[in-house]
């Protein structure tokens, strides 16, 4: 697919738009968007194609779309802001803020045990409906009586839907606000990014559809897949993956307007390529010299490796921080520093402190790999050259 690319580059960075171009050329991009920062100024603000996988109408600088477990890194740094100023205790148990907790032999989980997916719930014994996942009340007391697949801190394995209500629910219990308008409150607003937990109705019209997609053939090569996969293993029913996708079940329709305007801090975040480089600049730095979110001790802590090795759920090897994913073979991002998240099937976002750099990746079409589509991996490896030359 042929498309024109709209935006800019800065002097330097013109890689990423080769890349980007080469993305809807070779590798079957039907909409997408690509934003990247440098010590909290834009340098790529890229984007083509379509606003919806199934549509004909352009993306717009302004379109955004859901980005899945991209989301988790935003509900990271709510809790590590909490830490930050001296409202949660990372060390301490989770039932001293949220009593109910305790049950079914919980009361040895720290907070931090939650952030770097040891927390041992991962499943559901009872699933819970897409509606059911969108009221905060049912879905933390859903986790809150589910007993632990292993003892919290012994392993770790990714809390794929699960993690929506450890990580709001502790926000609400800290705060009083639900989470999504505490994101919006405190952290999006104050750095003006373009990302949403619980999407506004006067917000739904620049919001794309999303769908499958089938990667082109000629795309092969460049997966870096290993010979097991997460793919695999959610075709076993019994599986631990396959149960922790699924403790939503049916999966809910991402382009339905009431499950947008839910707030599921691991799966339904919306944002613009833009908004999530913004906010991930804002981790590292002031941007446009204005407001930064994170100290350089806050940073530390979340990039400092809590978990590695075999993942109980995506079956290969991967390496988390307090509530990021780290660089890695599961999930390459541009540096060993570097810290973030990727969304199953295409959005990727990320910072790395010790070039400056923030990147968000946005497209409006999902394929089947969960932490390293070769889409985004062609982005990142774009942003290297450029840094190199």
């Amino acid at each position: 697919m042929d498309v024109d690319v709209n935006g800019t580059v800065a002097e330097g960075f013109e890689p990423v738009r080769e890349a980007f171009a080469a993305n809807f050329a070779l590798l079957g991009e039907r909409g997408a968007a690509v934003a990247v920062y440098r010590d909290g100024h834009r340098v790529v603000d890229l984007w083509a194609g379509t606003k919806d996988v199934d549509g004909a109408a352009p993306w717009e600088p302004s379109t955004a779309q859901v980005v899945r477990s991209a989301t988790k890194g935003v509900a990271a740094a709510a809790l590590l802001l909490l830490h930050q100023r001296g409202e949660l205790d990372l060390d301490a148990p989770v039932g001293t803020y949220w009593p109910e907790y305790k049950a079914a032999g919980k009361e040895r989980t720290l907070v931090r045990h939650l952030l770097a997916h040891r927390a041992g719930v991962p499943v559901l014994d009872r699933p819970l409906t897409p509606e059911e996942a969108a009221d905060p009340d049912l879905g933390a007391a859903a986790v809150a009586a589910q007993a632990p697949v292993w003892e919290a801190g012994t392993d770790h394995g990714y809390h794929a839907q699960t993690y929506s209500w450890l990580t709001g629910e502790l926000v609400r219990r800290i705060t009083g606000q639900p989470v999504g308008a505490w994101v919006a409150e405190e952290m999006a607003a104050p750095v003006g990014a373009d990302l949403w937990l619980g999407l506004p109705a006067a917000e739904q019209a620049r919001v794309g559809r999303v769908g499958p997609v089938e990667a082109p053939r000629t795309a092969g090569a460049l997966k870096t897949r290993p010979k097991r996969s997460v793919s695999e293993a959610y075709a076993d029913p019994d599986s631990l993956t396959r149960r922790a996708f699924a403790a939503i079940s049916p999966l809910p329709d991402e382009n339905a307007p009431s499950y947008r305007a839910a707030a599921l801090p691991a799966s339904n975040g919306i944002a613009t390529a833009d908004g999530l480089a913004r906010f991930y600049a804002s981790l590292i730095g002031e941007v446009d010299g204005g407001t930064r979110l994170f100290t350089p001790r806050t940073i530390e802590l979340a990039r400092a490796e809590q978990s590695a090795g075999p993942d109980r759920i995506l079956v290969v090897g991967t390496r988390f921080g307090l509530g990021y994913m780290l660089h890695g073979s599961a999930s390459p991002l541009l540096s060993p520093g570097s810290f973030g998240h990727p969304g199953r099937g295409g959005a990727l976002a990320f910072a790395d402190p010790e070039t400056g750099i923030a990147f968000g990746y946005v497209t409006n079409g999902f394929r089947k790999s969960v932490t390293a589509d070769p889409r985004a991996q062609a982005l990142v490896r774009a942003v290297r050259t450029a840094l190199a030359q």
